[in-house]
């Protein structure tokens, strides 16, 4: 009998993207839904296999184009090899992923066949990609927090408060604006913009507008984690320095 460790088993490689964007206060992902077998009906990551003449990189990018327009598109970075010999069926397929992240003020045309949907209430999708998604998620969190990855959330122009609202969607806990604000301008992240958004129908304050030192990139601090506080989970409200409210539940604690 041969010896099975020595059977050639056909391989293919496929390239992955879980595209992630903060839309309508909700981190989302952008999905297709697959029109053949096999998971008929299922939803999909962006992307397909791997050409013969190309590096991974060059092949998510181009498999992006498909599905929107890549312009929109202000990080990109690989997330990992995934490669359970039964994670399709058929032949075996190794995937490797990737992350992307679109700015919430970007709303990039897509496909008929593809859609946003929210990262917490996915619909039912293909394969292992709900499992990648979820990687995608983590990373995005893990890098909030030691990088200054924001700048790939956010628009070119912001107040904090507006800032914090995307770092408590991506995080999934609360945030208070001042202590945000206090980290980022002690790493060096943040630039005053000199301007002040205009004023709200209840009036106030006008907030002071913001942008990112750079928008590539960075760490900011190696060993630092952005968690919610729960010492403070009873504590009152108070005014955050442009003029909204928050309360002291929302402190986020770097360790």
């Amino acid at each position: 009998m041969a010896d099975v460790t020595s059977r050639k088993t056909e391989t293919g490689h496929e390239v992955l993207a879980a595209v992630l964007q903060i839309r309508h206060g909700t981190l989302q992902v952008l999905l297709w839904q697959r029109a053949q077998q096999p998971d008929l009906g299922r939803w999909a990551l962006p992307g397909g296999a791997l050409g013969a003449d190309e590096d991974v990189q060059t092949s998510v990018l181009r498999q992006l184009a498909d599905k929107v327009d890549v312009r929109e598109v202000a990080h990109v970075e690989q997330l990992g090899v995934f490669s359970e010999p039964h994670r399709v069926p058929g032949i075996r397929l190794v995937a490797t992923a990737f992350l992307g992240l679109v700015p919430c003020d970007a709303d990039p045309a897509v496909p008929d066949d593809t859609q946003w949907h929210p990262v917490g209430t996915m619909p039912p999708t293909a394969f292992d990609h709900a499992a990648i998604v979820r990687v995608a998620r983590d990373r995005l969190r893990a890098k909030l927090s030691y990088t200054n990855l924001g700048f790939a959330l956010a628009p070119a122009e912001f107040s904090v408060s507006a800032l914090r609202d995307l770092y408590v969607s991506a995080l999934g806990h609360p945030v208070s604006a001042t202590n945000l604000q206090r980290v980022l301008a002690r790493r060096g992240v943040l630039v005053s913009t000199g301007r002040t958004a205009p004023t709200g129908p209840a009036g106030g304050r006008p907030a002071a507008l913001f942008r990112f030192a750079e928008r590539r990139l960075r760490v900011t601090d190696a060993s630092a984690v952005l968690r919610p506080s729960h010492a403070a989970d009873a504590a009152p409200g108070h005014p955050d320095p442009d003029g909204s409210s928050t309360s002291d539940q929302g402190h986020t604690v770097v360790t």
